[in-house]
């Protein structure tokens, strides 16, 4: 075993008492050496011996009289006003900076049974923090049933996963708050759940700038949202949450947006404005689409997260706001920053926590999940209950985690196909015919955006594209771009195989060319400009 280190204050009130009565109370600290089975062989105790000398003595005397295995140290504690956090920490954190504590010989105590409220804080801050590397203990008063005055030991471990109960609280809380940062869908993407662990922790644990990146429609707003929401919750911030896109941000008015102005500043400042930053003060500001500000606004608010302090527009005064800033972006801040278009420092303020959101192409596997929620959200909103049938589902669910589905507005796509499938649902089914007319929509909507493979092959095939393998459609895609430049069937098959032709004394490459159409059930006529002659 090894020796045992206890380290409290005297009580001057528990502790207190003269004569041969005193040994008829229990006393805390006295009671240190009377436990069955716990030997302290040293206690280190803190006392103001300017106030409690004579208290301090008798401690010493009444345990080398019960105890006298107990070797009993004196350390003078003197705090002007003991009830002073700051200064009742400063001296304990001095107390223990000049300890030798040797773990692997010693086992630590701090006894917290003594000393005021502001004294037993600090002994548990500074062994929660390893400063004290021990464990807390506590002595108590016996019971009516008990004889004697020896009252009862129980050591409090700080490794909160020996406790099963507290343990499972603290992680069902963790997955509460990860459900919530995710607006309760049950996400089935591993990296991206892995992400929104550590969102959960930082949006508790820190204040500094969060970065959020990804591509338009992946959810940074609403993330940011469930951040500040969450941050609420815990108490952690009092204020309101502020959103501004910084796109819509031009000009003059970008400035008093965000910094506010004082009244006369320019033509038509008729009144003092506050700006945004003012309003999120002791809340989280989101600055949507970061890379849009100018340098000017960049320099600006590079001061008001370091400082906390800035001018408004045709002001001679800071003012001060204390909030947390989430920015967003879809950019390459690296690329801006190359570019001369973003600060530097600015970014490197930014970079601390940063986190890519994926996009919904690269996590098919929540396109599920979040069709529910859709409806879930459809149905309150709309106060109509609308459902799938079963058919119906797989078809959409095959179609939009296939690599057809492109997209292109991430969840924001998924959002509003759901939501149109389920006005135009008839009884509240959405059926087979319903999907098939969405997917048509969703293709057209997509192709019109991207004027190369998926709207010539949609327009083409339509349907069938489902049954091209990517591989052919590569091949079948340049096939379609000669024909369109060819003025005849005869003109496009001498251009497409005419490294094959040098190689044969004679050949029919239209019939080749048409051959080659006929497989995916496709004319001339289908895919050229121009009719055959």
């Amino acid at each position: 075993m090894k020796p045992s280190v206890i380290i409290g204050f005297i009580g001057n009130q528990l502790d207190g008492g003269e004569g041969p009565k005193r040994w008829d109370r229990w006393r805390p600290t006295v009671a240190l050496g009377m436990q069955e089975g716990f030997v302290a062989d040293r206690i280190e105790l803190l006392v103001d011996l300017r106030r409690s000398r004579k208290l301090a003595d008798l401690m010493v005397a009444d345990l080398a009289q019960i105890s006298p295995e107990t070797e009993v140290r004196l350390h003078d504690t003197y705090v002007q006003n003991p009830w002073d956090f700051e200064s009742m920490y400063g001296v304990l954190h001095d107390f223990c900076s000049k300890q030798v504590f040797d773990p692997d010989r010693e086992d630590y105590y701090a006894h917290i049974t003594t000393g005021t409220h502001v004294a037993q804080i600090c002994l548990f801050l500074l062994t929660e923090s390893r400063h004290l590397p021990g464990r807390l203990l506590q002595t108590s008063p016996p019971s009516k049933k008990d004889q004697g005055v020896a009252g009862s030991i129980a050591i409090i471990d700080l490794d909160l996963s020996k406790y099963d109960r507290i343990a499972q609280r603290f992680e069902a809380e963790k997955q509460e708050d990860r459900s919530f940062l995710k607006s309760g869908i049950a996400t089935r993407s591993a990296s991206f759940n892995a992400m929104i662990a550590e969102v959960e922790t930082v949006a508790i644990r820190s204040t500094a700038p969060i970065l959020l990146m990804g591509p338009t429609g992946a959810g940074k707003s609403q993330l940011a949202r469930r951040v500040f929401e969450l941050k609420k919750q815990r108490a952690a911030v009092s204020g309101h949450f502020v959103e501004v896109n910084c796109a819509t941000l031009r000009g003059d008015g970008a400035m008093s947006t965000l910094f506010g102005h004082r009244k006369g500043a320019f033509t038509g400042a008729v009144a003092d404005r506050h700006g945004l930053l003012r309003t999120a003060d002791k809340g989280v500001l989101f600055l949507d689409e970061i890379g849009e500000l100018g340098a000017d606004e960049q320099a600006m608010l590079l001061r008001a997260v370091e400082e906390k302090r800035f001018l408004p527009v045709g002001s001679d005064r800071e003012v001060s706001s204390d909030f947390q800033l989430i920015a967003g972006t879809n950019r390459d801040l690296g690329q801006q920053i190359r570019s001369g278009h973003f600060r530097d420092d600015l970014y490197a303020r930014l970079n601390l926590w940063t986190f890519r959101l994926p996009s919904l192409a690269e996590r098919r596997e929540d396109i599920e999940p979040n069709l529910d929620y859709e409806l879930a959200r459809f149905e309150q909103s709309q106060h109509q209950r609308v459902r799938f049938n079963v058919e119906a589902r797989e078809r959409y669910l095959k179609f939009a985690m296939s690599a057809d589905a492109i997209w292109a507005g991430n969840f924001r796509d998924l959002s509003a196909s759901i939501s149109r499938m389920a006005t135009l649902a008839s009884s509240g089914r959405i059926q087979v015919e319903g999907v098939d007319a969405e997917i048509r929509r969703l293709r057209q909507l997509w192709s019109a955006g991207m004027g190369s493979e998926v709207s010539v092959l949609s327009e083409l095939l339509r349907e069938r594209l489902d049954e091209v393998d990517i591989f052919d459609r590569a091949q079948l895609l340049e096939v379609v771009t000669v024909c369109r430049r060819s003025r005849n069937l005869s003109e496009a098959g001498r251009t497409l195989f005419s490294a094959s032709r040098q190689k044969r004394s004679s050949t029919n490459d239209s019939d080749r060319l048409r051959k080659y159409l006929a497989r995916f059930e496709l004319s001339w006529d289908d895919v050229s400009s121009s009719p055959q002659n």
